[in-house]
């Protein structure tokens, strides 16, 4: 078999740099419904956007619909919904996107699964306890699901008759019932500069 090379007239030119790959990360927002972990979330999203970085936001009802459809709220479902959102936003984020979690996953355990899922990887993952007190999260009920329990149509209100177990030690604890949203998106953004994730 007789084999020659052709010259495939490529450029010799220096091929441009590779864009700088700029860390990813897992910000989990856990709190009450109503708690303003989505606002403070989406805020915080489009203002890193607009620096250039890759960002996906993944709300707790989306994932209910797309990824957990099927599952109820029984403590295991609960359990098992935290660990897929977990496994996405871990995904993601050794990929080089900052991930936006805000979901209340209420139960420490499961939190802690999550965080030693991104230990085992290397990725990094900010803790973010947004503490706003039942009181003042019944009054915003965004979604009418503290009304929906006190007329006893909704059972299993997590903060009201199921349980919500606070962060000890959060990354950042926000009071939003003193701290305006732009200030709560600030400190969530200084949190990722301080760790060199932005």
């Amino acid at each position: 078999m007789n084999v020659s090379t052709q010259p495939l007239g490529l450029p010799t030119t220096t091929p441009p740099a590779a864009p700088h790959h700029h860390p990813g990360a897992t910000v989990w927002l856990t709190g009450l419904p109503s708690a303003g972990k989505t606002t403070i979330a989406s805020a915080a999203a489009g203002i890193l956007r607009s620096r250039g970085l890759r960002v996906e936001v993944l709300d707790g009802d989306e994932i209910r619909t797309f990824l957990s459809a099927g599952l109820g709220f029984s403590r295991e479902d609960r359990h098992t919904n935290v660990q897929r959102i977990g496994y996405v936003a871990d995904l993601l984020a050794r990929n080089g996107v900052i991930v936006l979690v805000p979901v209340i996953a209420p139960y420490t355990d499961s939190r802690e699964t999550v965080r030693s899922r991104h230990e085992a990887t290397g990725t990094p993952y900010l803790e973010i306890h947004v503490a706003t007190p039942v009181e003042v999260c019944s009054e915003r009920d965004v979604k009418g699901l503290y009304a929906k329990q006190a007329a006893g149509e909704l059972k299993g209100l997590t903060g009201v008759d199921d349980p919500y177990e606070p962060p000890v030690a959060p990354d950042l604890r926000l009071d939003t019932q003193s701290l305006t949203v732009e200030k709560s998106v600030t400190a969530v953004i200084d949190l990722l500069a301080e760790r060199g994730l932005v």
